[in-house]
């Protein structure tokens, strides 16, 4: 971990929809090279923060930096302006997330996948573009799939190419929404063994999961989340072996 600046840092934000408060007070960091895994009941905020730290929520308060730049806003004159659209998509250009369902192109070829964002958004040439797809693909276990298209594929080879095209725009930060949650069990393996190889080359990484064993082995910290608020975060192992807030020994008596 290298440098001084967070990769992530959230100071205070709040999230609401309507009369419905989502997110309260959230306050964290994530360093650079950490793996930070959140986990939490269904309706914790766990998702809605994961997509508002690259602007697809807009936060209500507070305030996100990625790699020491605001999110979604600019300040001027201590006040936050939210910035357009072109320019928050721009900044999500390093920013790789992958989400519960693959969202795949059905039409395009699992190599026209991958190469899609880099032509249009990066405007690589189509040559170096196919040449980093396929070491990326060889990188998921999927050099032989490269002319399949993703109705031929399983869900945990789906995942796989959904992670290579995220990769494929050389994100400084990877964000995971339950990446193995619509996978069926025999097919979960597959996808954490990606994400353990990406952690282990040093990637940044926030994980939003319920695997449990993954968060134990590869997170560097741990984050439980309910109601909005975080309740508990530390060291995985410590957390999960030691508990210290009563609501999370009954999350956990629940899932473990």
């Amino acid at each position: 971990m290298t440098s001084t600046v967070p990769m992530v840092r959230a100071s205070g934000v709040a999230k609401s929809y309507g009369s419905h408060q989502v997110l309260t007070d959230i306050s964290l960091e994530v360093a650079s090279g950490e793996v930070l895994c959140i986990i939490g009941p269904s309706g914790s905020g766990k998702s809605t923060f994961l997509r508002c730290i690259n602007h697809l929520e807009k936060v209500d308060g507070g305030r996100l930096e990625v790699d020491g730049h605001l999110v979604g806003y600019r300040e001027k004159g201590g006040v936050l302006h939210e910035i357009s659209a072109k320019d928050a998509a721009s900044q999500r250009r390093d920013i790789g997330m992958v989400f519960q369902r693959f969202n795949l192109f059905p039409h395009l070829t699992v190599l026209e996948n991958v190469i899609e964002a880099p032509r249009r958004v990066r405007k690589q040439p189509v040559a170096q573009a196919k040449e980093r797809a396929r070491a990326l693909l060889d990188r998921v276990g999927l050099a032989d799939k490269v002319d399949a298209y993703p109705g031929h594929l399983s869900g945990g080879q789906q995942q796989r190419v959904a992670i290579a095209r995220a990769l494929a725009m050389d994100p400084k930060l990877m964000l995971f929404d339950e990446p193995t949650s619509a996978l069926d069990p025999e097919l979960v393996g597959e996808v954490l063994d990606v994400m353990k190889a990406l952690a282990a080359d040093g990637m940044t990484m926030v994980v939003v999961t319920h695997e449990m064993g993954f968060a134990r082995e590869v997170a560097d910290r741990l984050v439980f989340m309910d109601q909005g608020f975080i309740v508990e975060q530390g060291d995985p192992r410590e957390v999960l072996a030691a508990p210290k807030h009563d609501r999370l020994k009954s999350f956990l008596s629940k899932v473990l």
